[in-house]
């Protein structure tokens, strides 16, 4: 059975600056339709046709976490995993000045790859 909470709930006790940079993230990406997001136990998952980004606040910054066919290339990916067909890319993100043109491009890439496949 899975638990759902209130997204607000995941934030509890969390800095300001780490809600203003989810915000930010789910404001960028929710331009995209289709999209939809919900809470689970302790992460956001935002979903197209299959469930895309997942976000876990963590002590201190956001595990972003999306998948792509491939591994990516870049210094903002901290972690990778690897799953039949794809891999699990993670960007870990502290701050809003962080959320950069990149950084955007690589959560575009995790939506359109869950579009398409």
């Amino acid at each position: 059975m899975c638990t759902t909470k209130d997204i607000g709930e995941l934030f509890l006790g969390k800095s300001d600056e780490m809600v203003l940079t989810f915000d930010r993230i789910m404001t960028e990406v929710m331009l995209w339709q289709p999209n939809d997001l919900g809470a689970s136990i302790h992460s956001v998952v935002f979903t197209n046709r299959k469930a895309w980004l997942i976000i876990k606040p963590m002590k201190k910054e956001l595990d972003v976490k999306f998948y792509y066919s491939e591994e990516i290339d870049s210094p903002l990916i901290k972690k990778r995993t690897t799953y039949p067909n794809k891999f699990a890319h993670h960007l870990r993100v502290s701050s809003e000045l962080e959320i950069t043109a990149e950084l955007i491009n690589l959560l575009r890439m995790g939506y359109d790859y869950a579009m398409d496949s």
